[in-house]
């Protein structure tokens, strides 16, 4: 590996630390509006006009160094679009500020994310990842990639050249994020729905580069229940949905079906109870008004079925409300599962420490 030194310059530096904090910034903003980034980079320019930004922030080079780092690209309507790049980076971010939050709080179970992939280097290689570890790469190949990519002349090592060993994990985990995108999770007050998709976003980076064996798929759920692809997460929002916490059980476990990994388990994220059911003719039933037997049970059921087949459920219930605790608790009762009751602030915590407390010890 090659490094190029030069002078310390403070100003740089300080360049470098202000795009760093804009870019987060810009990155939630991101999330909040289903990935629209035009609408993002004008909340920032009202933002600064109201004094909530630091003037001397030049907000058009801002634009301009995304656009250059590849994070954003010109549309056909003369706007802005997240590249691919673009979305691996939010999702990179999203998994850092669950870690910063860890590191904040301290003690606990908080230092085992901070640990090594472990696992038995193989003779197969993969691309680089961010998180994998420098020891992992596999210098031969990355610079047989360089040179076929520059030529001799031009020779230089990239990130998109490097390519790792992979290693052998003793177990595997398929893990099913069950998403809750029913309108109360933007009402009373509360942005739920954001925090929710940054632990989303964040799970799926922590697992595709400390956990490439594993696998890992989201379902949304309101009025019905449907998986989507990890690109479409950044442009998730809720709907005039209510609540199908049945579907969405039922499609985890036809998914977990289709695994061949030796552990299984559902998360689930959610702030209301289950208030619409479907038969399996499709005809609706739905009744709002606290709990209603015919639908709690019919998603019982759901728990129950999953627990025959060793798959445990994690619920994590953003809602302090007295009965809605008592459905979870028996929810989580009959599932032999857990349950957790977070704020929406502290939710990436708790799902990232029990994520890995899971991950390594079996689960059945």
């Amino acid at each position: 590996m090659l490094y190029e030194y030069f002078e310390w310059d403070p100003e740089l530096w300080k360049d470098l630390v202000s795009f760093d904090q804009m870019r987060k910034f810009f990155h939630y903003l991101v999330t909040v509006t289903a990935g629209d980034v035009d609408e993002a980079l004008r909340i920032m320019e009202r933002l600064q006009q109201q004094g909530y930004l630091p003037q001397d922030v030049d907000l058009q080079q801002f634009r301009r160094d995304l656009e250059g780092r590849e994070e954003i690209r010109a549309n056909d309507e003369g706007g802005f679009d997240l590249t691919a790049r673009g979305e691996r980076v939010l999702r990179r971010t999203a998994l850092e500020q669950m870690f910063g939050r860890l590191r904040k709080r301290g003690g606990g179970d908080h230092r085992l994310p901070q640990e090594g992939r472990g696992g038995e280097a193989t003779s197969e290689t993969r691309e680089w990842r961010f998180g994998d570890e420098v020891s992992k790469i596999d210098f031969r190949r990355s610079y047989q990639n360089a040179l076929r990519r520059a030529g001799l002349q031009n020779l230089h090592l990239s990130e998109q050249d490097l390519e790792v060993h992979d290693t052998e994990h003793l177990t595997n985990c398929a893990t099913v994020l069950l998403l809750d995108i029913s309108h109360s999770m933007i009402l009373y007050g509360e942005d739920r729905i954001t925090p929710a998709k940054q632990v989303a976003l964040g799970l799926v980076e922590l697992i595709r580069t400390k956990f490439p064996k594993d696998s890992i798929d989201v379902v949304l759920f309101g009025n019905e229940a449907f998986p989507v692809s990890i690109e479409e997460l950044p442009y998730v929002q809720v709907g005039p949905f209510h609540t199908n916490t049945r579907a969405a059980l039922q499609a985890a476990r036809k998914i977990l079906r289709r695994r061949k990994h030796s552990n299984k388990q559902v998360i689930l994220i959610t702030d209301g109870k289950p208030t619409v059911i479907a038969d399996e003719e499709g005809v609706i039933y739905r009744n709002t008004f606290g709990l209603d037997p015919k639908i709690v049970n019919k998603t019982l059921d759901e728990a129950v079925a999953l627990r025959k087949e060793r798959i445990p459920i994690t619920t994590f219930m953003i809602a302090s409300d007295l009965y809605l605790q008592q459905f979870v608790h028996r929810l989580t009762e009959l599932n032999h599962g857990k349950a957790y009751f977070s704020e929406a602030g502290n939710l990436g915590e708790f799902v990232l420490v029990d994520f890995v407390r899971n991950r390594r010890g079996r689960m059945r």
